[in-house]
């Protein structure tokens, strides 16, 4: 196949373009932020769970310390009531039996204060904890937002990248001439269509070509279609291809 040297020098111009369509595509596909925002989910997910648990530790040291300050207003109320009845007693038999409920109502008392001493401070450490996991989800949450944010105006860049250059692919496609342009489209379908031969090294591949490639380059003529020997795209030459 023959072509002018201009017209095969445009496919550059297309696998330039082509290369660009290949970015921008992947680029809106799957946005750098892409990878990130899926962890982030999955951690919300395990950190929502842990608030749970540790919600329902908060909620269970809450209903303790509850019940132990109900018992300790039962046995203040039992202690008044035999203060009571103790003043107003004659009977030493009946006031020596409210004597030893009122000591056993004290030592009742007293060990239910401890207990709500160690409830209540388990109450604290668990709203300690609760506060902490809430703010890590909070964290959590705006890192997601802020990176889907900006994963949005990456997705949307990159499709305007896309769009322009499949329009400017197009206008370039349209000044090839069909048979060399099916050629190229043939080569790019499975990789490089073209590629700039220069310092004898082939663009398509990075490949040096070996002396007896560069003779049979050097041998063909300006307008010959040559293809590179080892990934088989067009070889685009000109003053600076070393030949």
């Amino acid at each position: 196949m023959n072509a002018a040297p201009a017209d095969q020098k445009r496919l550059l111009d297309l696998a330039s373009l082509d290369e660009e369509i290949r970015r921008a595509d992947a680029a809106r596909r799957n946005p750098a932020q892409a990878a990130r925002v899926k962890e982030l989910l999955a951690e919300r997910a395990v950190q929502s769970t842990e608030l749970t648990r540790l919600l329902g530790a908060r909620d269970d040291a809450k209903a303790e310390l509850a019940r132990i300050e109900s018992d300790v207003a039962v046995v203040e109320a039992r202690s008044a009531r035999d203060a009571g009845l103790l003043a107003a007693s004659t009977n030493p038999k009946q006031a020596q039996g409210l004597e030893h409920e009122i000591a056993s109502l004290a030592k009742r008392k007293s060990d239910l204060e401890d207990a709500e001493l160690d409830v209540m401070e388990r109450l604290e450490n668990a709203e300690s904890a609760v506060s902490a996991q809430e703010a890590l989800i909070a964290a959590t949450n705006d890192e997601g937002a802020r990176l889907s944010a900006e994963g949005k105006t990456s997705v949307e860049a990159a499709t305007a990248a896309f769009e322009r250059a499949t329009r400017d692919r197009a206008a370039v496609a349209e000044s090839v001439p069909a048979p060399l342009l099916a050629e190229y489209e043939r080569l790019a379908a499975r990789g490089v269509g073209a590629g700039y031969l220069q310092h004898r090294t082939c663009g398509g591949c990075r490949m040096v070509l070996s002396g007896t490639d560069l003779n049979v380059v050097r041998a063909a003529a300006e307008d010959a279609v040559v293809h590179c020997p080892e990934c088989g795209c067009i070889l685009v030459r000109d003053y600076d291809s070393g030949l």
